[in-house]
Order: C-alpha cells, then structure tokens, then sequence
C-alpha cells in the first residue's frame, strides 16, 4: 500500500485495533476521523474440536497476530501509534506460568465439556449473580476454568488469561491485567468491582490465580522490542485494556446510547445495547457489561448466526443465492438455525437442536429460510430484553460478516419493526482502535466523532407472511418449553 495523503497530513497519528476471532485475526490501522488506513488477516488453523470439545493453540493466536500485524503496518513508516486495543471471544481462557507461557490449550467460548462446573458454580454463588443479573452457565469462562483446575491442570500455573490477556502480554513482554468486559464471564463482581473471595474460595479457585481488571481503555504497558519486531507495531506503543468482541463491535458501530442496539451477525448472534441501570433477568439469559462511560451495556449471546450456511451450502455462490433469495416472498418452510448444540439467549435450552417446520421448495426457499430464522429469533430476543424494561426503540446497528448481505438486513428491519443500520464498519478491530484512541476518555463521544453509516433500511409494508412464519417458529418454541406463551405473544409481528 502507498502512502496515504489525509487531510491532517501523511503524519497523522494513528491507533491500532486487534480482534481475535474464532477462524481468523484481524489487525487494522485508523485514523483520528475513523478511516481505515490499512489491515492485515491472518488465519487461525490449530482448532481441535468434536461436538462438545473446542480448542486452540494459545501460540497460534501470537503467529497470526504476527502476520496481521506485519502487513497491516508494512507502509506505516514514520507515523506515530497513539495506541492498541485487542479484542477476543468471550469465554475463552488458558492457564499460564509465572511468565505467560501457555500451559494449557485454550478452551474456547463454545467448548461443552464443564456443565456439570456450571451448575456446581451457579449453586454456589447464586446469591452473587442473582445480584448482577445472569446465571452461569456452560458458555461462561468460570465452569471452564473449574473444569481445568479439576483435572489437573492447574499445577505450575500462576495466571488464568483470557485470548485477549495473554495477545496482551507478549504484546508488553510480561504477564499484564485484564478488562472487567473479559472478566465478567470470569465471575468479576461488576457491581463492587472486585474479585468475589468467598465464591471462588468455596468453589477451590484460588484468587491469585485471577488477573488484575480495570477499566477498558486503561493502559496495561507499552510494546515490547521483541514484539514490536514481531508485529512491526513501533516499540513503545501504549497497550490498552480492550472488551470483549461483541462490545468492540457496538463501539465500532457508535451505538452507545440509550434506544440504539448493535446486533453482532456473525458466527452466532449477539445483541449489546445500553441501559442507565443494571438490568436483572430472572431467566439468566440477558447480562450486562459495565459502560466504560458509566451506566451498562446489556445484551446476550445465540447460538443462531451466519456459521450454519458454510455447513448447509458450502459450494453455494452466495452472492447468487441472494439475488435469487430477494426475488422470493418469505420461505414455504421454517427453519431454527442453530450454529452449535444448545441455545443461550432468548433462552436457555442446552438440548436444543436446529428443526425444520415444514419442508423449503428448493434450494433459495431454504436459504432464505435461513436467513429469516435468524431475524424470527432475534425479534424475540429484543421482546425479551423488552420484558426487563430495556429501551428496544432503535435503530439496530448490524455488524458481522452477515451485514454484507443487504436482503438478510432488509429482511431483519421488516421482522424487527425497526432500521437496521449498516455502519461503515462492521469490524471490532476498528472497535478497538476507537477504544485505543479514547484511552481513558469517553468512548461514546469518540465512537460517533469515527464512526459512519454505509446503508440503511427501513422497514417495508405489509409482512403478513413473516408474521405467519414467525408464529409457526414461537409455537415451536413454545411446544417445545423453550419459551412461555406470554413472549411468544410480546414478540407477535403484529402486536
């Protein structure tokens, strides 16, 4: 890439943004407007997995970040680096040694193997996360990190990191804190914002075990010289304590206000919005993030998304299947979408499957049922949050790699009664730079200073037919005990 004339001049600083996916990472270079000077990707390639096994080599995260790194700064020459911010899935965590090296491999966020922990740790401190408002269940880092100490791998280990941590440290050379967006999942008491002792004594986790947290944004260290010339990030850089991939997401999108939500359509589906107050639910399947600015930012995560069209139409042309999807009316047939085992928001049901209710005409009517699956779960997932006295008004920002499809955010703004805004960027890595420039300053106001809107859709006339595939799938779901018939009507397209 050759250099980059801007209006603030070629010398312009910039900040960087690192996102940790499940398949990839992804680096990029912005500047203070928000346009992105430059990225990188590299792929992650080490999953082992079967059905309820997930991991990753924790060194495969450093050799990507590496390669990402190298070629998003490849043309940065001069330009000063005001500061980095990583991003990761939630959930996913290692032991490490007393320098951080891993001695573990790292369990990620869909791995299954500690329900029994999960149960075991919701019975246990219940009086705590009925407190903050969620319920602890398989997806949470803290069965996970139970399940490790139980078999054994706890000998030697001085640290329990995050994917994000652990980028972190070999970033700064040294073992460094973490953000209390990562460490929710972790059991951090968001409200008293500590570590709960007493809970973790009682469950045989030991406290020192536990990374410092403080408040994304705050600085964590500098780049190292030996990772700066891994990465080619300028020795020195500030490293600043980022969230996790939803939230980088809802701030790459600016929607930090009250009303507004960020739906994440990637994988899975995760919704984040913003809420003046601690949100409660009794179901256990809406929790909330602290709001770097003050206030909270709650949401949940689905097991639906985008990750069942490699597997339903891997040699599919997609782009096809969307122009040819656009000219149909809604789908003959209604599909549940599940990208893993279980469901997590707008219920929890570990058993759940994907179903088909009814039997699609050919292959569009299938894929169109796909996409409209997604949109009927994630109505009822805002009539949920509506249910806890959340401000569902809108828009909805969409990002994801299922925002590029403009018919699935048509589709999403005719189920959803409201817009669906594309941002310019769909990135959490552009999240976190946005996060890295605002440091320890309000990040709301620095979002919508870089972030813009690409499309926008609103809804359109009469949805009758969606309206009747979305009863058929609530009915299921009802049928099924999934949900009661009081959300089923809340959600109702007509209601």
């Amino acid at each position: 890439m050759g250099e980059r004339v801007t209006s603030n001049g070629t010398d312009a600083p910039v900040t960087v943004g690192i996102d940790l996916g499940t398949q990839s990472v992804r680096v990029v270079l912005v500047e203070e407007d928000g346009a992105e000077v430059s990225s990188g990707s590299a792929p992650l390639t080490s999953e082992r997995s079967d059905e309820v096994r997930h991991e990753q080599d924790p060194e495969s995260w450093w050799e990507a970040v590496g390669e990402a790194a190298r070629e998003a700064t490849k043309d940065l020459g001069g330009r000063p680096v005001d500061g980095l911010a990583i991003c990761s899935t939630s959930g996913t965590i290692l032991l490490a040694d007393k320098e951080g090296r891993p001695l573990t491999p790292a369990i990620m966020y869909n791995d299954g193997r500690a329900a029994k922990e999960a149960e075991t740790a919701q019975e246990v401190g219940h009086e705590l996360w009925d407190s903050l408002g969620y319920k602890i269940s398989g997806s949470y880092a803290l069965p996970r990190l139970l399940w490790l100490l139980e078999h054994g791998f706890g000998e030697g280990a001085s640290r329990m990191m995050h994917q994000a941590d652990f980028v972190a440290s070999r970033l700064a050379g040294e073992p460094v804190g973490t953000d209390w967006s990562h460490a929710l999942k972790t059991g951090w008491d968001l409200v008293n914002e500590r570590w709960p002792e007493g809970v973790m004594e009682h469950l045989g986790v030991p406290v020192g075990l536990l990374p410092p947290v403080v408040r994304p944004g705050t600085d964590l260290g500098e780049v190292s010289a030996r990772a700066a010339e891994h990465t080619g990030i300028p020795a020195g850089t500030p490293i600043r304590a980022g969230m996790t991939d939803s939230c980088a997401a809802q701030i790459a999108a600016g929607a930090l206000e009250p009303g507004r939500w960020n739906s994440v359509l990637g994988t899975t589906l995760a919704l984040k919005g913003v809420a003046p107050k601690l949100l409660r639910d009794p179901a256990g399947v809406v929790y909330c993030h602290r709001h770097p600015d003050g206030g909270w930012l709650p949401g949940g995560a689905s097991s639906t998304g985008a990750g069942v069209i490699p597997e339903m139409f891997p040699d599919a042309d997609l782009q096809a299947l969307n122009g040819e999807a656009e000219k149909r009316g809604p789908s003959s047939a209604v599909f549940y979408p599940l990208a893993t085992k279980g469901e997590r928001f707008p219920f929890s049901a570990p058993e759940a499957r994907s179903f088909w209710e009814g039997e699609p005409e050919d292959e569009v009517d299938r894929y169109r049922a796909v996409l409209e699956g997604v949109a009927f779960v994630e109505r009822l997932c805002f009539a949920h949050l509506d249910s806890l006295g959340a401000e569902v008004s809108g828009p909805v920002s969409s990002t994801g790699g299922g925002a590029r499809s403009r018919l699935w955010s048509q589709i999403r703004a005719d189920v959803l009664g409201m817009p669906v805004i594309v941002p310019r960027s769909s990135e959490g890595s552009v999240g976190m730079a946005i996060l890295a420039r605002a440091g320890s300053g309000p990040v709301a106001e620095t979002a919508t200073s870089m972030s813009g809107t690409k499309w926008e859709f609103e809804p359109e006339g009469s949805n009758g037919g969606l309206a009747e595939n979305f009863e058929r799938l609530a009915d299921a779901f009802v049928e099924r005990g999934f949900i009661h018939e009081d959300l089923a009507h809340r959600a109702r397209l007509d209601g």
